[in-house]
């Protein structure tokens, strides 16, 4: 239903229109006339004349223009204020009575296509402040492709205020750390201190109490804080959201919530029998995109107004059914001066019952994707494609390309910034080990916990997480390891953004990853020329949560009840008091099938038989040869090693051991200056007689391929060999020299 002005504001348009045409043809001949005699005077020669009649006539077109452009923005904001939301009035009567989609009648509302004068937009370098209630893992993932969305059209810095749970506050915590973008502030809100505001809820919601926690802001956002832009987490930006922000000017001096009208009929109540609905003002608003203007809401105690009403209702109503929003409208349905209605194109949903496509007619109308159902992209809608190929567009975007500077805008920079600065200023860019330098202090993002974690300590406090590191081309172990190894796994995944989405599809797909709650998956995005193998193992042991690691790589298959094996020995050997590194025999095989062992018996077998071999044994001996294959063959107890140049094997320790060192990128000495290091700090290494792994056969890895073919690789990795043993001299002093000289006598 059209709004009953509308014929009458055409028509103004078109009378003001034609009187300002024949009032500037009047004056056009007028002032041409009166110029012409005054320009005849002898005074005057012709070019005289010329310049004359041109400034005359230039200074009344700019007088005209000026008339026209003030009786335009007259015009545009009477009509602003006829749709976009003044709800005392009796236009909202009526479209209350009707249940008509306001915005759903006009290409004024439609889009950006009109004549209307356009909005100004935001101061330069204007912060604008966003809010989002994000909880757990899956939502956290659901954020980062929003924060994507907003950062591609942004042109102002920005503030993100997060209000996390304590898993979503780690995993975002660290992701922006890493991310470093440029001009954006976050801050973060415990979710747990604002349950109790509305843990009485009843909810029948998906979303559970966090679903409820908007109707906090006011108490939960800093006081000075004066207007935020809150957000679902699934939500799409096809625009800058500076354009929403400009909307606050538009408000009244009541209103103090902008929102979009529900583009179903839940409100309405038709959509089955018996449906009962919560009370709202017509079809009622989506709370997906509110802008609040906090200090308003303060000021009319929004806080008491929210708690009664939610206490009325419920006495009928019992439960919410979809959280947040059936307050906001209860209260909206008793209050509507509080409500300025935004364009529907700020918030496209795309839940089931909708209709969405009423809100616009061509791409350029697109503001906001709202993917408002448990379904996500799976909704049914005509135009599903085109949102879910602008979503994915997102998703699978390269994070790197958003920390870009905007200039002309100061910025504090944080501390991790001023360092990175620090260390690539020191860089010399002639040295021709500089990429591998380089590589070292590169920040990757980094997004911990990408699939759900759960994780419980057994008793005893001698558990172990299983510690390694894989890129895509190695994604095909993950389901092997699952089975032979039960306990918590920690591993960092080096992908691009895009990769990332493959390996999540893969994993929700696999019986066997989905099954398994104790693995924490932990994305390092991909950056710089070299895999960067340490800082991968870093990642993965600072996030394993049990007090001892198995520091193993991906492509070797534990036997079969290794975790309950070391966990005994753990307790046999008393490693909570001392220090050692218990050392797993590595073995390996060239057979892409095998019948794996099931104990040190038929291992040896195999061992006799030539089906399997001690890892390495053919191209680097020196790697695993300390472990004393022989001896191991009838040890029954575990027996002690030392240290030999290049040795590198898989060991369990304490998770407070050193770090890798994360010089050494792509191929070469990056577990062998570990194990350097663990002995340097004078950690007993021990062999477990009844433990052992076998490596699985795969094609060579790009690194490798590149240190055997490349002189200038295996130059640069000399010398930061050299540069780590000069380092360890420094860090441990005389007790250190050993190793300088058994690398000399090799």
């Amino acid at each position: 239903m059209s709004c009953p002005c509308r014929g009458k504001l055409k028509l103004l348009v078109a009378t003001v229109t034609f009187v300002i045409l024949i009032t500037w043809l009047y004056l056009f001949v007028g002032n041409l006339e009166n110029s012409r005699s005054l320009l005849l005077s002898p005074c005057l020669d012709e070019q005289s004349e010329r310049y004359l009649e041109h400034n005359v006539l230039d200074a009344r077109v700019r007088e005209v223009e000026e008339e026209n452009r003030q009786l335009r923005l007259q015009i545009s904001q009477s009509q602003g204020s006829n749709q976009d939301g003044n709800y005392g009035n009796q236009q909202w009567a009526a479209s209350a009575d009707t249940g008509a989609d306001d915005g759903e009648n006009t290409a004024e509302e439609r889009g950006n296509h009109t004549d209307c004068v356009k909005q100004p937009m935001v101061e330069k370098c204007e912060l604008l402040h966003v809010a989002c209630v994000c909880a757990g893992h899956n939502a956290s993932r659901d954020v980062v492709t929003l924060v994507k969305s907003i950062l591609f059209h942004r042109k102002n810095p920005l503030h993100f205020h997060f209000i996390t749970d304590a898993v979503a506050h780690e995993i975002l915590s660290s992701l922006f750390q890493s991310w470093m973008v440029p001009s954006v502030q976050v801050s973060f809100y415990d979710a747990d201190e604002l349950k109790s505001e509305v843990a009485w809820i009843p909810n029948k919601h998906y979303s559970g109490i966090y679903g409820l926690m908007k109707l906090t802001l006011t108490k939960a956002l800093p006081s000075d804080l004066t207007k935020v832009i809150v957000l679902d987490t699934d939500i799409t930006f096809a625009t800058d959201i500076a354009e929403l922000w400009t909307i606050f000017r538009k408000f009244t001096d009541k209103q103090a919530i902008g929102l979009v009208e529900n583009q179903s009929d839940w409100y309405l109540g038709n959509l089955w029998k018996n449906h009962k609905p919560w009370p709202a003002l017509g079809r009622g608003f989506n709370t997906g995109v509110i802008l609040l203007l906090l200090e308003r809401l303060r000021r009319i105690g929004w806080e008491q107004m929210w708690r009664l009403t939610a206490e009325r209702e419920l006495m009928s109503m019992l439960s919410t059914s979809l959280a947040d929003q059936d307050i906001f409208n209860a209260v909206i349905k008793q209050n509507p001066v509080l409500v300025h209605q935004l364009p529907c194109f700020w918030n496209v949903q795309l839940s089931d019952h909708t209709r969405s496509e009423q809100c616009y007619t061509e791409v350029s109308d697109l503001k906001v994707i709202h993917w408002n159902s448990p379904k996500k992209l799976r909704v049914k809608n005509k135009h599903v494609e085109f949102f879910r190929n602008l979503y994915l567009t997102f998703l699978e975007y390269d994070g790197n390309l958003l920390r870009r500077e905007l200039f002309g805008c100061p910025s504090q920079p944080s501390t991790e910034s001023i360092k990175l600065q620090g260390a690539l200023e020191e860089l010399d860019e002639d040295d021709q080990c500089y990429d591998f330098r380089r590589e070292k202090i590169t920040m990757h993002r980094v997004h911990l916990y990408f699939l759900q974690y759960e994780y419980t300590e057994t008793q005893g406090g001698a558990d172990v997480t299983l510690v390694a590191q894989l890129s895509m081309d190695r994604l095909q172990m993950l389901e092997a390891i699952c089975k032979h190894w039960e306990g918590p796994i920690s591993l960092a995944l080096y992908m691009s953004d895009a990769e990332a989405q493959q390996f999540l599809r893969y994993a929700q797909a696999s019986e066997v990853l989905k099954s398994r709650k104790n693995v924490g998956y932990h994305v390092v995005y991909k950056e710089g020329q070299f895999y960067p193998v340490n800082l991968l193992r870093n990642i993965a042991l600072r996030n394993a949560n049990s007090p001892y690691v198995f520091l193993a790589d991906v492509d070797f298959l534990p036997m079969y009840d290794l975790y309950d094996y070391l966990r005994k020995s753990i307790i046999q050997l008393d490693m909570a008091h001392t220090k050692k590194a218990l050392i797993v025999p590595a073995f390996e095989t060239l057979r892409y099938r095998l019948s794996f062992p099931k104990s040190k018996a038929e291992l040896l077998s195999m061992l006799d038989m030539g089906t399997l071999y001690t890892f390495r044994y053919h191209v680097w001996t020196k790697g695993h040869a300390p472990t004393d294959y022989a001896k191991w063959r009838t040890a029954t107890t575990p027996y002690k090693v030392e240290w030999e140049s290049d040795f590198e094997p898989y060991v369990v320790v304490r998770r407070d051991c050193p770090e890798y060192d994360q010089r050494f990128v792509g191929f070469g000495w990056n577990k062998v200056s570990h194990i350097m290091e663990l002995d340097a700090q004078e950690y007993d290494l021990v062999v477990l007689p009844n433990a052992f792994v076998i490596h699985m056969p795969h094609a060579p890895s790009f690194d490798i391929s590149k240190f055997r073919s490349s002189s200038g690789y295996r130059n640069c990795l000399q010398t930061l060999k050299d540069e780590f043993h000069q380092d360890l001299s420094r860090k441990y002093g005389s007790a250190a020299l050993k190793y300088l000289t058994a690398e000399r006598n090799m």
